[in-house]
């Protein structure tokens, strides 16, 4: 991948590169420390002896509400002040939460701590996004953003696997300290090294003041883009977070497998499958949309479609092998969408508004695809434990079939106004 010259701005190939990867590194921090609670619920829920429903509750809601939450006043602060400091701040403060966590006595201190890292984490992706827009070129963006979003499947991979033999082995408080201190070196790394890029450089765009928040919030609200996507986002992601997050009680209670066994054959399917699909959907919709710029949102639409046969075989077949095989190529499919998504909301956004533009897509992301829809799983699985018992979380997960049709439907619909909606950003 090329990101263009940048040279005149004193920030080369190399260093463009450099930060790209840096990045990835950081996100991936972030989804271990994000998705580690998945495969420690059972041993959590134990000695607590909390519901599904509250367990739902800290997995989900206590974090995404308070992520998204922060990520508005965040991104403002990206639009306008040093985008490194954000991200290793932001690391630095998450990181030692993951690992205080750890020592947490009660429920409501975990959830808590939970609500903390939400905030911390909540610095990193519209400020990586903003960087990522002034280090490459329009036609190359969903390809960077889906490989510094490839940071994050390798963040889940290495969580669950991670997880599932540390806890077996130390038990679910070493776990969180001994997954969250190395964080805190990460942190200190990307202080030191990281470059912040000079803003619209890649664009030929001279840069602007930034404009008032309601004008920020008025300009993307007025492009029909930008509504479907903020609809199309958080219902395309809800079956990745629910599966992410249910996936382990699901083979815990159904196909009565150990943490270890869930973190060795799940770990590798959502890591590696997620970040194949993450990669390939930012390659196709540059590549299609070099050619038609509809085919950005196009290309997550379709794969979205795609991906439900997958998801119903994974939870309807009774042998284990067969369903984490079918989960593999869903988890691929799955994750087609995030590169389009948000090069579509950073393209269709003016130069200072652009780490906005990321956050509010991500504030519905946050809120209803990754605290709701998991938080909604855990309600239904405490409704139908009565009828069918374990079996009730397979039949909870059924209803993503539902809400990835919607968000395909939404990607669609946004298809139609982008090529007007990009012409607009640039005048």
């Amino acid at each position: 991948m090329s990101g263009g010259d940048t040279t005149q701005s004193g920030y080369g190939q190399g260093r463009a590169r450099y930060a790209l990867g840096a990045l990835f590194v950081v996100l991936m921090f972030s989804l271990v420390d994000r998705n580690i609670l998945s495969i420690l619920l059972v041993d959590i829920q134990e000695e607590f002896g909390a519901t599904d429903r509250e367990m739902g509750f800290l997995t989900g809601t206590a974090f995404a509400v308070s992520n998204a939450l922060a990520g508005i006043p965040l991104a403002r602060l990206a639009d306008r002040a040093t985008r490194r400091n954000i991200v290793a701040g932001g690391l630095a403060f998450w990181s030692a939460l993951t690992a205080g966590q750890g020592f947490a006595s009660s429920f409501a201190i975990l959830a808590a701590a939970r609500v903390g890292v939400g905030i911390g984490e909540a610095s990193t992706g519209p400020a990586a996004h903003s960087m990522i827009s002034d280090l490459f070129r329009p036609q190359w963006r969903a390809t960077a953003i889906s490989i510094y979003t490839m940071g994050g499947h390798f963040g889940v991979l290495i969580g669950l696997v991670a997880a599932g033999w540390i806890s077996e082995e130390l038990g679910w408080r070493m776990t969180l300290v001994v997954v969250g201190l190395p964080g805190l070196l990460v942190a200190a790394l990307v202080a030191g090294t990281l470059r912040e890029p000079p803003r619209g450089q890649v664009d030929q765009v001279a840069d602007e003041p930034q404009p008032p928040l309601l004008e920020v919030v008025r300009y993307l609200w007025s492009r029909p883009t930008f509504r479907h996507l903020v609809a199309a986002a958080p219902l395309l992601v809800a079956a990745f977070y629910c599966v992410n997050i249910w996936g382990p009680a699901f083979l815990i209670r159904v196909h009565d497998l150990s943490k270890a066994e869930v973190g060795m054959r799940l770990g590798p399917v959502v890591g590696i499958g997620g970040a194949i699909g993450t990669l390939l959907g930012g390659y196709l919709s540059d590549r299609l949309g070099a050619r038609d710029p509809r085919d950005r949102l196009r290309v997550p639409a379709y794969a979205s479609l795609g991906m439900i046969p997958f998801l119903v075989g994974f939870l309807s077949v009774e042998d284990v092998d067969l369903a984490v095989l079918l989960l593999f190529p869903m988890m691929v499919l799955a994750g087609f969408f995030i590169g389009p998504i948000y090069s579509v909301a950073l393209g269709i956004a003016r130069l200072r508004m652009r780490a906005m533009s990321s956050a509010l897509v991500h504030l519905l992301t946050s809120i209803v695809g990754a605290g709701l829809a998991p938080q909604l799983v855990g309600i239904s699985n405490d409704l139908l434990s009565e009828r069918f018992g374990d079996e009730a979380v397979r039949v909870s997960l059924y209803l993503l079939c539902f809400t990835s049709a919607w968000g395909a439907t939404h990607a669609l619909l946004a298809a139609r106004s982008l090529p007007q909606d990009l012409e607009e950003a640039t005048r």
